[in-house]
């Protein structure tokens, strides 16, 4: 191997002293090629790196982008988006609207009667209108009560007349007080168990006849408008049918609920909701019953004061104070939220199994028509075409179910059939859209709303 002779170099170096100006060149071309070399691994390395881990990436996420870019027509897409919800939401606010323009029992009286054609009359239409729309809603239910005690006697005393054969039984049976004796344990245990299978025969009848039973005395305001007199001032009187025509509609979604419930059922025998206890508003009134009927119990809790001792009418909830049940929605009348509040408690005696479905349809969707409300500034009232709308107002806040005896004397003439039934006690609270109907709103009613009539 030969050595490198390095004077040999360095004489031929020393032509770079003679020539200085070629000396740097020639060091920028010995520096520039000692780093071509490791510039070129690095550079290799370098691109193989960003193939893997950057441009292999990023095309694979890029890719995925492609798949999921959004179109040029996205934002019209968006808009139309935003316009169906803007549309949903003037639906529900049409539908509450709707769910309180209801028909009126009299157009002569609310907002305020008409002060050149006044007469207190229009009180006392108001008050037939209110019962004679209550006998319609019991006839749509086909309902009637059990059969009284004069009708009791009175069929014992003509099966008595087609036994005459029977001799001391015809004569005892002949008389109404030998009756009443009998049928609470008086008389023969033959005569006792023959007149029993004739009350049987003759309830049973009732309940075959009939798909609910209902007296209308149990409804709240029937016999406050029996006998009405306008012996109050404008103001009281106007306030009392306002709060009677609210009461009309909670009874109207009632006995729609009683209809829907028993309309595939021929008679109270097999229908689930059997008997109609009673409504009331105030859970604090004693009301008149008729002689056949049972009692009706809802009192949980105080009366409300009123304008008339007589009158079991609605109240508007603004607190919790005059509320039937403590509200577990925390719903009152407010302004802001544009609803008004009122509770009420009813009753009815409903097959075991059909409780649940009675309260799911008692809160279900109902239909009403409706016709506008007439402009009181017109002097001849006009009504628009007849709309049908639909309504979902009520919300049960409490409810209690209770067994029965039959043997007790609340249900001595009932006959529910063979299925086994229950009392079922509900209190519920009553929405009011208040732009529903706040155009028909009588002012002394508004004062109270607004806090400037507390004694309501």
């Amino acid at each position: 191997m030969n050595i490198p002779n390095f004077k040999d170099i360095l004489q031929k170096l020393s032509v770079f002293r003679n020539n200085l100006s070629l000396l740097v060149p020639v060091i920028i071309v010995l520096v520039s090629v000692l780093l071509f070399i490791p510039t070129q691994l690095m550079s290799s390395k370098l691109k193989k790196d960003v193939e893997q881990k950057s441009i292999n990436k990023g095309g694979r996420r890029i890719a995925s982008l492609e798949k999921s870019a959004v179109s040029r027509q996205q934002y019209e897409m968006e808009a139309e988006r935003q316009k169906a919800h803007s549309a949903d939401a003037n639906e529900i606010a049409k539908l509450a609207i709707q769910s309180t323009q209801r028909e009126l029992l009299s157009y002569d009286i609310f907002p305020a009667p008409d002060v050149n054609g006044f007469s207190g009359l229009i009180f006392q239409e108001f008050g037939q209108n209110y019962r004679s729309g209550i006998d319609k809603l019991i006839l749509n239910v086909n309902g009637r009560d059990c059969p009284t005690d004069a009708e009791i006697e009175r069929g014992l005393e003509n099966s008595s007349s087609r036994s005459r054969s029977r001799g001391r039984e015809a004569s005892m049976m002949s008389s109404p007080r030998g009756s009443r004796m009998s049928l609470y344990g008086g008389g023969s245990m033959m005569f006792g168990n023959i007149q029993r299978m004739i009350l049987d025969e003759m309830c049973k009848d009732r309940a075959k006849f009939i798909s609910v039973y209902v007296n209308p005395a149990d409804i709240s305001g029937y016999e406050y408008w029996a006998d009405y007199k306008y012996d109050v001032k404008q103001e009281d009187a106007i306030e009392d049918c306002w709060y009677h025509q609210l009461a009309y509609w909670v009874i109207e979604d009632i006995f729609q609920t009683i209809a829907t419930m028993n309309s595939e059922h021929d008679n109270v025998l097999t229908a689930p909701a059997k008997r109609f206890m009673g409504v009331t508003f105030t859970m604090g009134l004693k009301r008149p019953r008729s002689g056949g009927g049972g009692v009706f119990r809802g009192g949980r809790g105080r009366a409300v004061k009123r304008t008339s001792e007589d009158a079991d009418r609605p109240a508007y909830v603004r607190t919790g104070a005059p509320g039937l049940s403590e509200s577990c929605t925390g719903r009152y009348c407010d302004e802001d939220k544009g609803i008004d509040v009122t509770h009420f408690n009813f009753s009815m005696i409903v097959g075991t199994k059909s409780v649940l479905p009675f309260m799911k349809q008692l809160c279900s969707v109902k239909e009403h028509q409706f016709r506008g409300y007439p402009d009181p500034n017109q002097p001849v009232q006009t009504f628009q075409p007849v709309q049908t709308f639909k309504h979902n107002q009520i919300t049960i806040l409490e409810s209690k179910m209770g067994s029965i005896n039959p043997n007790d004397m609340a249900h001595r003439y009932y006959r529910y059939g063979d299925e086994s039934v229950v009392s079922l006690d509900l209190i519920c609270e009553y929405i009011f859209d208040i732009e529903g109907y706040e155009k028909m709103i009588p002012k002394p009613v508004l004062n109270t709303l607004d806090g400037k009539d507390e004694d309501q």
